[in-house]
């Protein structure tokens, strides 16, 4: 895998609102692929690699950070709208 590229803080920070409300995300990856899920928590592993965790209708996952495009909160009175995310490294 490529090395990871760290988010910049203040776009971590939207993933974390997200988390800390359950929102449900419209994920858009760097791929091009979308996926729809609850947003539950953030994690960083030992080698410094980021991660949103969600639940999906598969079950939960784990997405690298750095793999993320954009996310846009589907509830009603979200604090926040689509937030692009590729692109801004620290």
């Amino acid at each position: 895998m490529d090395d990871y590229q760290p988010l910049a803080c203040d776009l971590y920070d939207y993933l974390e609102i997200a988390c800390m409300h359950r929102y449900q995300l419209d994920i858009e990856l760097i791929d091009g692929s979308h996926l729809r899920g609850q947003a539950l928590t953030t994690e960083t592993t030992a080698s410094k690699e980021e991660f949103l965790l969600v639940r999906t209708t598969d079950g939960e996952q784990r997405l690298r950070m750095d793999r993320l495009l954009a996310i846009t909160p589907q509830d009603a009175g979200a604090s926040f709208g689509r937030v692009l995310l590729s692109g801004n490294r620290c």
